[in-house]
């Protein structure tokens, strides 16, 4: 074991079992949450615990903390829990009680969203298969049997949590605890009966008694005392349905989720910087990022249909666990800001006012404090009058004054450092004790076309998918014949018709043809041209889910697989043979799956040299020895088509690097300013939505690991390679115009004066210096990060300057002004911008 997850297990060891005592008494009124009495401005962010590894929990935390978040927010993941009604599982990345006392130990608060409905982008919305096969039930109305079992596991979870004395209430740090989620967007469809459950569910919790309060999110009807919450890109304009609620913001959505087939979607910091000062000043008292850490859909986890393996989220801390900046050092700034106002922000109500068209003041003043917020909300830059002094405000920005007076931080102008990363390829290494003998290095077995095992049953027509599988697998096999006396003439063509999700087609052993859906239509529908033979052909038909829908009005009723009708068209004097009633033999899942190959240590693997390469339903297999280094490792799919795959037999989620996303509607650099959408900023247009695939550090070994994949349609092992995540550059950007860095933050006007604005840039490892300066200007620099050029005017002894300031050290600061670089060009307003590399 590496010295570092020696240090990682036992900080681990210490979060899980030296948690921080809280002990506190929390309440609520209308201004915000109180904590013994005391109101609080806090700032939350979500992290889902199974979407990490729990040695890579205490990291998450820590550098949540270090961001300024106050608050971990998660889901409880029912179906994880309870895969089998009756049989639970909190073990490894389902140990939920770990998680809650590593952020414990961190020193940081839980919101514990129950639910037990997530949604979260996660298989059928976090429900148990198992729940829809209860005699009667009906999901999320007011429904007895699923009432019950609802009931049931809220208690489990509430019960655990008090066993182990995690709520604030017994000295843990659970504040707040969830019950539903976001009903009230799809509660009309449910009829009069959504206000009963809704009610229920309401007395149900509280009847709990968990000592703290519970939250429902987009639900403006919840009950006292339940407080209704907001989710969005923007909440300002929430409205808490009493006025002796607090103005909570459970979801700020920092990015949006990819779907294979999809673009990236990525949103500016400068935006999301926006809508959580605009909910501030107008009485917001605590807002949670969701997410400030995404994390990866590892195994068969994926919603959707059709969500990726990753879900980055374009979050504050990456899928890998690598903080992303700039995005996370202009949200740590912004919430000192924030900070810096927390004595009058619980004091009083704001009092708003607009000096102009599309701009905004709002004042809290208590006893001698006061704190004010001046924001533009339109696109255009402006300048407004606020206590007899000038301000110019950006457009689509708000600026933040902790005095009335001074600046301390303008929303549009970032002073945190950005970085540039990259995936640095290694070739695939093969362990030196390999029992593979082939030349590759790869070993497989082929998956039988068809039906190949013994619990296969026979029915008439065409059986509905989930129903039939209870999502033991993502493969359902539909299997038949026909009998064609003359095959003379045109080719026939196999008409297939399906719910979803996608679908391949074998005539007589040969795949003859595929079919996808997407996840704005999952629906599949092809035409296949055939070639029979005379006399018997054998059709199998190979089904499969992509994760399985998680979201909308009575989302557990929506089908997947072949339901038809399935038709053979252009036979004998261009007949038409309906294929859709007759008898179909079924096989849930596939024999690799039954016989354990995922595992690696089992099955007759052929390592003979000619390895099979682009043919469908092929297990492979190969022994690697790890990437050296501490760097985050992912496997670059590129040469396979789509499957799973599992590193010593942990599944990292489904592959699919050949779903291309759409050629138009991206851009590189989006326009931060006006209303965002989950479409307006998207990048990756024409290229596949995921090539890289997380493995998680702690579940390699030092020495020989197993790497198997099931290829469904077809690929090339040997292609694939490891890559390790690195930070290739650290960039900085700051103008004559921007505040003093905020940790010089001082309201005497004179004092920030004399500090001015700063360019700050430091390593992001431990034990790296800063060895090059790749540009520095000091004048009219344009560009980003990575593409910085010199504008019109710039000062001869930037570079010069920035080395001395910066090469040798690990961070460095320098003063972005004429006293430091002399003054290029007169009367314009001057920046210095810089690219560094670290080793």
């Amino acid at each position: 074991m590496r010295a570092t997850e020696i240090v990682l297990v036992l900080i681990w060891f210490l979060g899980v079992y030296v948690p921080a005592c809280f002990c506190a008494n929390v309440s609520y009124d209308h201004r915000a949450l109180l904590i013994d009495g005391k109101r609080r401005v806090l700032i939350s962010g979500s992290i889902h615990y199974p979407r990490s590894t729990p040695q890579m929990w205490p990291d998450l935390i820590q550098k949540s903390k270090d961001g300024g978040i106050d608050v971990i927010e998660t889901y409880v993941f029912w179906n994880l829990h309870e895969p089998v009604r009756g049989q639970y599982n909190f073990e490894g990345r389902g140990d939920l009680v770990g998680f809650v006392k590593a952020v414990s130990a961190a020193g940081l608060y839980v919101h514990l969203r129950i639910g037990p409905y997530a949604c979260a982008e996660w298989n059928y919305g976090g429900f148990p298969l198992w729940l829809h096969f209860i005699p009667g039930i009906k999901f999320r109305t007011d429904n007895g049997p699923f009432k019950e079992e609802m009931q049931r596991f809220t208690a489990k979870i509430v019960d655990l949590m008090k066993q182990e004395k995690l709520y604030a209430s017994q000295g843990g740090p659970i504040i707040l605890s969830q019950i539903e989620n976001e009903y009230g967007n799809i509660d009309k469809s449910y009829g009069p009966a959504a206000k009963t459950y809704i009610d229920w569910a309401a007395s149900m919790a509280t009847s709990l008694n968990t000592g703290v309060p519970w939250v429902m999110c987009q639900q403006a009807n919840a009950p006292d005392p339940i407080i209704n919450a907001c989710n969005g890109f923007y909440c300002d304009q929430f409205t808490p349905n009493s006025n002796q609620k607090p103005k909570m913001w459970t979801e700020n959505w920092t990015g949006w989720f990819l779907a294979f087939g999809g673009a990236v979607p990525y949103r500016p910091v400068e935006d999301l910087a926006f809508a959580v000062a605009r909910f501030f000043q107008r009485g917001g008292t605590f807002q949670n990022y969701y997410m400030y850490h995404g994390g990866t859909n590892f195994g068969r986890t994926t919603g959707g249909p059709f969500i990726s393996t990753s879900y980055d989220y374009d979050a504050p801390i990456d899928e890998y666990g690598i903080i992303r900046q700039p995005k996370w050092g202009h949200l740590k700034d912004l919430h000192k800001a924030i900070k810096l106002c927390e004595e009058a922000l619980i004091a009083t109500d704001p009092t708003i006012s607009s000096p102009g068209q599309n701009l905004e003041t709002a004042v809290y003043k208590t006893g001698s404090v006061c704190v004010a917020f001046l924001a533009n909300t339109g696109t255009n830059d402006a300048t407004v009058t606020f206590n007899g002094n000038s301000y110019n405000l950006p457009g689509w920005s708000v600026s933040i004054l902790p005095d009335c007076k001074n600046v301390v931080l303008n929303t549009a102008k970032i002073n945190s450092a950005s970085t540039i990363s990259s995936f640095a390829t290694e070739s695939l290494k093969e362990e030196a004790e390999s029992l593979d003998s082939s030349s590759s290095g790869w070993s497989w077995i082929s998956e039988p076309v068809g039906i190949s095992k013994d619990d296969a049953f026979t029915k008439s027509g065409l059986l509905e998918q989930i129903n039939t599988t209870a999502d033991k697998s993502d493969y359902l096999w539909y299997s038949s014949s026909i009998v064609v006396e003359d095959i003379s003439g045109a080719q026939p063509v196999l008409h297939i018709e399906s719910l979803g999700h996608a679908l391949h087609a074998f005539i007589n052993g040969k795949l003859a043809g595929s079919g996808v859906g997407n996840s704005g239509n999952a629906k599949v529908k092809v035409d296949i041209p055939t070639t029979l033979v005379s006399g018997k052909n054998k059709i199998d038909l190979l089904s499969l889910t992509v994760g399985l829908q998680n979201y909308g009005a009575f989302y557990d009723l929506v089908g997947a697989g072949i339901t038809g009708p399935v038709t053979l068209k252009g036979l004998k004097n261009g007949s038409t043979s309906d294929l859709s009633s007759q008898q179909w033999t079924y096989q849930i899942g596939l024999q690799g799956e039954d016989l354990g190959l995922s595992s690696g240590s089992v099955g007759k693997w052929n390592s003979q040299s000619n390895l099979p390469t682009n043919q469908p339903l092929t297990w492979y297999k190969t022994n690697f020895v790890a990437p050296s280094g501490s760097n985050p490792v992912a496997i670059d799919f590129t040469g396979m088509g789509k499957g799973e795959a599992w590193v010593n037999g942990q599944s990292i989620g489904r592959y699919w690097p050949t779903y291309i996303a759409p050629t138009s509607g991206c851009t590189d650099s989006c326009n931060y300013r006006g209303a965002y959408s989950s479409s307006k900023c998207l990048k990756n247009c024409g290229k596949p939505s995921q090539t890289l695939y997380h493995v998680p550090r702690s579940w390699l070994r030092s020495g020989s690991n197993i790497l198997v994949l099931f290829e469904e349609k077809g690929g090339d092992p040997t292609k694939i390679s490891f890559t390790t995540k690195q930070i290739e550059s650290v960039c900085s950007h700051v103008s004559e115009s921007h505040p003093a860095p905020i940790d010089t933050w001082n309201s005497d006007t004179e004092s920030g004066r004399k500090v001015g604005p700063v360019l700050s840039l430091e390593c992001p490892y431990p034990n790296q210096v800063i060895s090059s300066i790749k540009f520095a200007s000091f004048g009219t620099p344009q560009g980003t990060c990575g593409n910085f050029n010199h504008g019109r005017c710039s000062s001869n002894r930037a570079l010069s300057v920035v080395q001395k300031a910066c090469i040798g050290s690990s961070s460095c600061s320098i003063g972005v002004s004429n006293n430091t670089f002399g003054d290029p060009c007169r009367g314009v307003t001057k920046s210095l911008a810089v690219e560094a590399a670290c080793t």
